[in-house]
């Protein structure tokens, strides 16, 4: 099949662009896709112009996580209170890792996004929650870090086919052209759901569930780590993992989610 060519019009100038065969097919593939399956909103399932993506409706209902923010912690203030103001959670628990970036807060759109993608086997949800936690994490790029999605038990993984973490990071990598290590660190034991417990039952839940890889220091190369999970609520989980890649000597790990629980909320996890 040879290579079709585009005759646009642009002003007074005539520009030609050369359309490669896989391009087409590509297209022509999706088109009667979207013919078989119209694209639907993720959320309430209304007709979209494209495929995974909210119709206006839903998408003007989610709350995307804009300065001001703690810079450490990533949770959104009412008010600026300038560079170096740390929210009281930060100055109450100083978190071991560096910074955190949630792109949303978790709220009722939000919450159907995660369980979809989570519990409904609907890992292609990653794509639509990538695009925005690119732009929220655009500070975590700069020196090319290694994605490390939060690990689930091997036994769970397998209920679920997938990890949702991974699917993020995946999607997440491609975006930022970043690399991925989802063995850099393992669940050693299934812990409990965290869903329903308090602050400090979710400490001890995740307390020493972590390994990090013999050899993760070589692996890195002295790149830094961004952490990827779905939603942060606590914060225990990825502080749990922090500590163990510490322990394994390596200190620079910032974090990344889709969404994050701030108190105060509408919506319980």
């Amino acid at each position: 099949m040879s290579s079709s060519v585009v005759v646009m019009e642009s002003g007074d100038a005539i520009v030609k662009t050369r359309i490669r065969p896989v391009a087409m097919l590509r297209r022509l593939g999706a088109g009667v896709l979207d013919l078989i399956y119209p694209p639907a909103c993720l959320d309430c399932g209304a007709p979209t112009a494209s495929a995974d993506a909210l119709c206006p409706a839903c998408f003007k209902k989610l709350r995307p996580i804009t300065a001001p923010y703690c810079p450490r912690l990533g949770i959104p203030f009412e008010v600026a209170l300038g560079p170096d103001a740390l929210s009281a959670e930060a100055i109450a628990d100083p978190p071991p890792f560096e910074r955190s970036r949630s792109a949303v807060l978790y709220n009722e759109v939000a919450r159907t996004l995660v369980s979809r993608m989570k519990y409904g086997d609907r890992p292609e949800l990653a794509g639509f929650c990538a695009r925005l936690m690119a732009v929220a994490g655009h500070e975590l790029w700069h020196d090319t870090p290694v994605l490390v999605p939060v690990p689930l038990h091997f036994s769970r993984q397998f209920e679920r086919r997938y990890n949702q973490s991974t699917e993020l990071a995946r999607a997440l990598a491609r975006r930022q052209g970043l690399s991925i290590d989802a063995t850099l660190v393992r669940r050693t034991r299934r812990t409990r759901q965290q869903v329903g417990l308090s602050a400090d039952a979710r400490q001890r839940n995740v307390s020493g569930a972590f390994a990090v890889h013999p050899d993760a220091v070589r692996r890195l190369n002295g790149r830094g780590v961004v952490l990827v999970d779905d939603v942060i609520t606590t914060g225990s989980t990825v502080k749990a993992i922090t500590r163990a890649l510490n322990k394994a000597g390596i200190y620079k790990v910032d974090v990344i989610s889709f969404a994050r629980v701030v108190v105060g909320g509408n919506t319980p996890i």
